[in-house]
């Protein structure tokens, strides 16, 4: 760890002291600054008098961390919106131990026996989902991941992530996990005026580091004149995509969005501001209606045509086989 035995400021510092809470009492070595001390978990420097503006000196401390440290390389969120009373999440992580990797084999055997052994393995952890949430699904390339669990509780629901296997430090794992809300958590408007407001990335786990995140939200066809507020950090918009789905004819519109080095203090709102026009609900139940009277009326014509046909071909050899033709039909029904 390397840091700075000094608070670094603008101005002249009559007195001051650094302390290094290091979550650990292995401390293998640290830069010697008169005055400074060790006890426990913690070196501390100073105190230190009359420090001129700017000043700086660095320090290093080794020490030994056992603690996990869960990385999430990639993240690509997709939030499905619709006006027929539901929004479905989809998230699809590519999670990374970057912590001290591991050197010899591993055995499962070993493993199940003495599970305390080994303190940096990553055997769960816990994605805060909202309180709303519902059809709460856990899988990856395989299936479905059964060893899932969750909690619900008045604030939010609480989902245990059990991966297939235990992370150690350098291995990785994808999965993913989804789920629905209703509409009126993220959705309201005000006539043909609509607002969106949901956080941009999730609670995934404790200490969340996103290297990488990926949204797009894909709202409903026929939607337009869209105006984004973002949150106190860098947000890089990607042009506007289309995407077919049921029952849609020109497709309905895509934004894409995505942000680098994001942490818990990243978990904050953004704001999609759109005009939909309602009438636009009524296409697809139009479009099934439609298609069903297609469908009767071909039938009807098929039927009539047929009958056409065989009546004419029973007057060629009899000029009564038409109405015989016909009341046989009738018979027969």
């Amino acid at each position: 760890f390397h840091s700075n035995a000094y608070y670094y400021s603008v101005y002249s510092t009559v007195e001051q002291f650094s302390k290094f809470n290091l979550g650990s009492s292995k401390i293998e070595s640290f830069t010697p600054r008169s005055p400074s001390n060790k006890e426990s978990q913690t070196v501390k420097y100073g105190p230190y008098s009359n420090i001129p503006a700017k000043t700086s000196a660095k320090v290093t401390i080794h020490f030994e961390n056992n603690s996990p440290f869960l990385t999430v390389t990639n993240l690509k969120r997709i939030v499905e919106v619709s006006h027929w009373g539901n929004i479905a999440v989809e998230e699809h992580y590519q999670l990374s131990h970057t912590g001290a990797k591991l050197k010899s084999q591993f055995s499962r055997l070993d493993f199940q026996r003495n599970p305390i052994g080994a303190p940096t393995a990553v055997k769960s952890f816990r994605t805060v989902l909202p309180a709303s949430s519902k059809h709460v699904y856990y899988r990856d390339d395989i299936g479905n991941i059964s060893t899932s669990n969750l909690r619900e509780t008045d604030d939010a629901n609480e989902l245990e992530i059990r991966p297939r296997f235990p992370l150690f430090g350098g291995w990785q794992t994808k999965y993913y996990i989804g789920y629905s809300v209703p509409s009126y958590e993220m959705l309201s408007h005000s006539g043909q005026n609509y607002k969106l407001e949901f956080p941009f990335v999730d609670h995934s786990y404790d200490n969340l580091v996103i290297d990488e995140a990926e949204i797009r939200v894909i709202l409903p066809e026929g939607a337009s004149g869209f105006e984004i507020v973002y949150p106190n950090y860098e947000i890089v918009r990607g042009a506007d995509e289309k995407i077919k789905t049921y029952l849609d004819t020109f497709g309905r519109p895509v934004l894409v969005f995505s942000a680098k080095n994001l942490e818990e203090n990243h978990i904050k709102n953004i704001e999609i501001y759109y005009k939909f026009n309602p009438i636009m609900l009524l296409q697809e139940p139009l479009l099934v209606v439609i298609a069903f009277m297609v469908i009767f009326a071909s039938v009807i014509i098929i039927v009539r045509f047929g009958l056409l046909y065989l009546c004419r071909r029973e007057q060629r050899s009899s000029p009564a086989g038409c109405i015989s033709s016909r009341g046989a039909i009738q018979q027969h029904r």
